[in-house]
């Protein structure tokens, strides 16, 4: 026969057994391990549930530093920043390159026809109807083309382009050029405000 057993829960939490009259040791062993079984599921079913709540907070912070992240950087991108005047040029110059290239032919084609026009007469007017009919801007077809008719002249043309540039190298002063494009655009800059000035006439007072 076994005695009455009461459970008292006080309020800090922690439950309190109180044996009215236990005869059966038996008993009261397996009852008691079956509430500390009890208490310990609970224990670990709490923990679990603050682990997850926490876990999930750490989540939410994370994904929302990384959206404020992807935000910054959008915004980051559509930003340009001038830092001069005249802007961002971000070409490599091929085009100015090609541009002395181009011409460099040019002068060289026209110094071969006046050499021709002394020495060779006949041949001149050869390399001036070739010229004529073959653009010397388009530096590599007219060399092309014209070292399949006379092979002579297309090297003569190659050899005259390299010596003016290696004499235009020694001569060119870029610090020079580049007063002289300053000087101009002040120059241009000043023609055209005093052709916007409103000047007074002689019969006004001021």
């Amino acid at each position: 026969m076994v005695g009455g057993v009461s459970v008292v829960v006080e309020s800090h939490g922690c439950p309190c057994l109180c044996v009215e009259a236990l005869s059966n040791t038996t008993t009261v062993s397996a009852f008691c391990n079956s509430l500390s079984l009890t208490l310990k599921r609970r224990h670990l079913q709490r923990r679990a549930t603050m682990k997850l709540a926490t876990s999930f907070l750490q989540n939410h912070s994370v994904s929302t530093s990384l959206k404020k992240q992807n935000r910054h950087k959008k915004k980051t991108k559509t930003l340009t920043i001038v830092n001069e005047l005249g802007g961002q040029y971000e070409d490599t110059f091929h085009d100015v390159k090609k541009q002395i290239l181009n011409y460099f032919t040019y002068k060289a084609a026209r110094t071969v026809l006046q050499q021709l026009y002394e020495m060779n007469p006949p041949q001149y007017t050869w390399f001036y109807n070739f010229v004529a009919t073959n653009d010397p801007a388009d530096r590599k077809n007219f060399i092309r083309s014209l070292g399949k008719e006379q092979r002579e002249l297309a090297e003569r043309v190659m050899i005259t382009r390299l010596h003016l540039y290696g004499k235009w190298i020694k001569k060119c002063n870029h610090s020079e050029i580049y007063q002289e494009m300053n000087d101009e655009n002040l120059e241009l800059m000043r023609e055209r405000l005093m052709e916007t000035v409103i000047w007074p006439s002689d019969d006004s007072n001021t």
